[in-house]
């Protein structure tokens, strides 16, 4: 009956003890062998400061979405609770004004006219927009072409409005656009197939191909910006004039603040908001220099807060849409430390994508209560996740697993990770 019951013991011990790295390792050799994929893989104890498994943690790999949580750090490093949303100089007459990268102006994901639009609607100056501390592209390094007609590629620039995008409705034979500004440049055209909407490279003029099959009757596009059409927008928003005019504020201007920080900063991280993400970086990059240009903040963290990172990050946006950036996941995992020892626990993780909850995760790594708290990151053949694994013992790990350059589709990559990290959840 003893040997019975220890027999019993040892399995059920067995049963709840972790994964030895042995069986990992061929789990992900095996998971690189059916998927054809290049896959990186780190857990990593922050109470005990332990790696507790590894697997090609040391390679680089393209991290899409992931490029994220740079951001995120770069922004709670260098933003204080509220973002800046303008710098601004008063004379007797006239308000002079300029943008901080600041997204949420009229931006509907975040739709909250704020303390920006009441500051300019309230005034009785006239309004100038300043225009010259914009130092960088309004596309990415490494930003692929055929992305251009979608949202999640909206251009940046100093003082977005509407998020950088117009949506254009139809009913019956009316064509409504918001902005309604953008009205005056659509064609419509005759379509056998599904809708589609196509804006010309280098201007606002519109083509719309309502389709026969799909019947949509609402698209979405990114408009080419300038401060001459950030001037209009506002002008017909305000109902005053607002007036371009080429002029850098002295470092000594105002700032005028319009938003939470974690407003942005949790629709980023749920949903993988590219536009917000590059804006921040430029707002960042204001904060520093006055000048908003990512190279600027992204060479300061590397130099003063991510030098002790085991890899140096190649980074080069905000968003991840470039497939320039090259992280390791033990760089990753190493971030995520930093973030966990910088924030506290209540207010950060609500503010990531929450397994079975919220944002890119919403509709996997169901459980209750919910053990899986990260940030995604999809391009096409890639497909990155990594966070906070809140195992049944109740332990908080954190991993980072990527897998690039696989054929197989990015669903079948997603439901491989969740065996894997399951698994974990139940182990550890």
């Amino acid at each position: 009956m003893r040997t019975y019951f220890f027999i019993l013991v040892s399995l059920l011990a067995a049963g709840c003890s972790p994964v030895s790295r042995h069986v990992l390792t061929k789990r992900f050799h095996s998971l690189e062998s059916r998927l054809h994929d290049h896959t990186g893989f780190m857990l990593y104890d922050p109470a005990q400061k332990k790696e507790l498994y590894s697997f090609q943690s040391d390679r680089y790999f393209t991290p899409a979405s992931n490029t994220k949580i740079f951001t995120f750090y770069t922004s709670l490093m260098i933003l204080g609770d509220s973002v800046p949303g303008l710098r601004y100089i008063e004379t007797n007459d006239s308000l002079i004004f300029a943008g901080t990268g600041d997204p949420s102006l009229l931006y509907e994901n975040i739709y909250d006219p704020g303390r920006t639009f009441a500051f300019l609607r309230n005034t009785s100056k006239k309004l100038f927009l300043a225009e010259g501390n914009f130092y960088t592209d309004a596309l990415g390094s490494g930003w692929a072409w055929d992305d251009l007609p979608f949202t999640y590629s909206s251009e940046r620039s100093a003082l977005p409005v509407y998020g950088n995008y117009f949506t254009l409705q139809q009913s019956a034979n009316t064509i409504k656009t918001q902005p309604s500004y953008f009205s005056f440049d659509v064609t419509v055209r005759d379509s056998a197939g599904k809708s589609s909407l196509a804006r010309e490279i280098g201007s606002n003029k519109i083509d719309l191909y309502p389709g026969k099959t799909d019947l949509l009757n609402e698209w979405k596009a990114p408009f080419k910006t300038s401060p001459a059409l950030t001037a209009k927008l506002l002008s017909d928003t305000l109902k005053k004039e607002v007036t371009v005019i080429n002029r850098r504020l002295p470092s000594a201007a105002k700032k005028l603040y319009s938003i939470p920080a974690d407003t942005l900063y949790k629709e980023m991280m749920q949903e993988s908001d590219n536009f917000i993400a590059e804006q921040l970086l430029l707002t960042c990059a204001g904060v520093l220099s006055d000048s908003l240009k990512p190279e600027i903040v992204i060479n300061y963290m590397k130099k003063n807060h991510l030098a002790d990172l085991p890899d140096e990050p190649v980074w080069v946006d905000g968003s991840g849409l470039s497939r320039y950036n090259l992280f390791t996941p033990r760089s990753i995992v190493g971030l995520w430390e930093k973030i966990y020892l910088k924030v506290p626990r209540e207010r950060l993780l609500p503010l990531l994508a929450i397994g079975g909850k919220t944002g890119t995760v919403k509709r996997a790594y169901k459980n209750e209560p919910p053990y899986l708290y990260g940030k995604t990151g999809t391009l096409s053949n890639n497909h990155c996740l990594s966070g906070y694994l809140i195992t049944k013992k109740g332990r908080t790990l954190i991993f980072s697993f990527m897998s690039n350059n696989h054929p197989a589709p990015a669903s079948t990559v997603r439901a491989e990770m969740e065996k894997i990290l399951k698994d974990l959840y139940l182990h550890y």
